[in-house]
């Protein structure tokens, strides 16, 4: 199996997400030593930076691997080059600099120089925002009569990028796919998640403790 190949079988389906450890494995021996001078080869350098940067805050390193030590950068920005459809590849690059710039009317500053505790700062404002703050990020019509469905998909893409609304886009993407990233790399599913090497026997019934002790089940 070839990486392209490997990259694809993890992106069918975007609801179901069943993949083998080997999989994502070969995707992280491209990059074994992630570090803020990779080379994306979608995203721009500095969307690069920013896309780790948000992932450090996403999934830290704790007392199991965090987003750095499983690449996780790397595959979304792979993902993105070689898996994703047109359409998504679009919206993902114009939701990243919505992102940009939204860092920079919050701080000020080039997102290139921000903190660790500037970019909590901003994930928090967009991913634990309430539903009328939400609803104040969404564009509005230019007329009140105006038909969303009138518009084709390119135009709504173009609408919807402003800083708020891109940003917001941009968070949940990334939240999105890097939790599933975590949850499906080899280092998780074999020591985090309930990892059985031979699965498929039938237990109708039985006690939690013997049953993963309640943990996800690595697929």
């Amino acid at each position: 199996m070839n990486r392209r190949q490997a990259l694809r079988n993890i992106g069918l389906g975007a609801g179901v997400m069943v993949v083998g450890p080997s999989t994502l494995s070969l995707l992280q021996s491209c990059k074994n030593e992630p570090t803020y001078n990779w080379q994306p080869t979608y995203l721009t350098a500095s969307n690069g930076f920013i896309l780790k940067e948000v992932l450090d805050i996403i999934l830290p390193k704790t007392d199991t691997a965090g987003a750095s030590d499983l690449n996780i950068a790397e595959f979304i920005d792979s993902y993105m080059a070689e898996v994703a459809p047109e359409s998504q590849q679009k919206e993902f690059k114009k939701s990243a600099d919505a992102f940009a710039g939204a860092f920079e009317k919050e701080f000020d500053k080039d997102p290139g120089n921000g903190t660790p505790e500037e970019f909590d700062k901003i994930i928090a404002k967009y991913l634990k925002a309430t539903p009328e703050e939400i609803e104040s990020f969404r564009p509005k019509r230019t007329t009140e009569t105006q038909d969303p469905q009138d518009q084709s998909p390119e135009e709504e893409i173009e609408e919807e990028m402003n800083h708020d609304s891109g940003a917001l886009a941009y968070l949940e993407t990334v939240r999105d796919l890097g939790i599933w990233a975590w949850k499906t790399s080899e280092q998780i599913g074999e020591n985090v998640l309930w990892y059985d090497p031979i699965p498929g026997e039938y237990i109708p019934c039985g006690p939690v403790e013997e049953l993963g002790g309640g943990k996800a089940m690595s697929l």
